[in-house]
């Protein structure tokens, strides 16, 4: 059976293998693995996410909550190269290698890492995040009610979410439970995935 991709510490032995990715416009090779989310290629929403998200702040910081093998932070990271990067995931094996990938594409400005390494007093000026939906809704409402109250005043989330697993009551959900010092609203619908965006007041 097939470890899920938000196994902390995958049992199954790693199968590394390179592939090559486009990340809004850079054509860059990569290392991925088996038991990391979407291994083998760079997955649709992601994809879906990079493509339409505007250009992120210049400096400060960014969190990519649910990093894999690090598509989002590195995609960041090279579009903003003075923008602190926080790539963040349970599985010891994505964050290994989105550590590997930065290294190898000369990107300092990365700290790959589990929840705990983020220092608490930090804000985010901008959240980029293809969430683990198949967590299941209470756990990703958890997820989510940890890290968006996080954003600076001014900071905007970005998250992708397919329409079939449940984008429209997810934007819901977090417009009720974060409050009115947050607009929540869908920004665009591309190949069946909403891309919701979250404004900090």
């Amino acid at each position: 059976m097939a470890e899920h991709y938000f196994a902390e510490n995958p049992q199954a032995q790693e199968r590394k293998r390179e592939i090559d990715v486009n990340l809004r416009g850079r054509e860059l090779t990569v290392t991925t693995a088996n038991a990391v989310f979407s291994g083998e290629h760079l997955d649709r929403a992601t994809r879906i996410l990079l493509e339409d998200v505007p250009a992120p702040p210049t400096r400060g910081n960014a969190l990519d909550l649910g990093c894999g093998w690090g598509p989002i932070a590195l995609a960041l990271a090279l579009e903003s190269p003075d923008l602190d990067v926080w790539a963040i995931d349970v599985n010891e094996r994505a964050i290994e290698l989105t550590a590997q990938n930065a290294k190898r594409h000369s990107l300092d400005n990365i700290h790959a890492g589990r929840s705990e390494d983020v220092p608490a007093d930090i804000t985010f000026d901008v959240i980029w995040s293809n969430p683990p939906i198949r967590i299941g809704k209470a756990a990703l409402d958890e997820l989510l009610g940890t890290w968006l109250p996080r954003l600076a005043p001014g900071g905007e989330a970005w998250l992708v979410v397919g329409k079939n697993l449940g984008a429209d009551s997810l934007q819901k959900r977090l417009a009720a439970s974060l409050g009115d010092d947050y607009e929540v609203e869908r920004h665009s619908t591309s190949g069946g995935f909403r891309i919701l965006r979250i404004t900090r007041f």
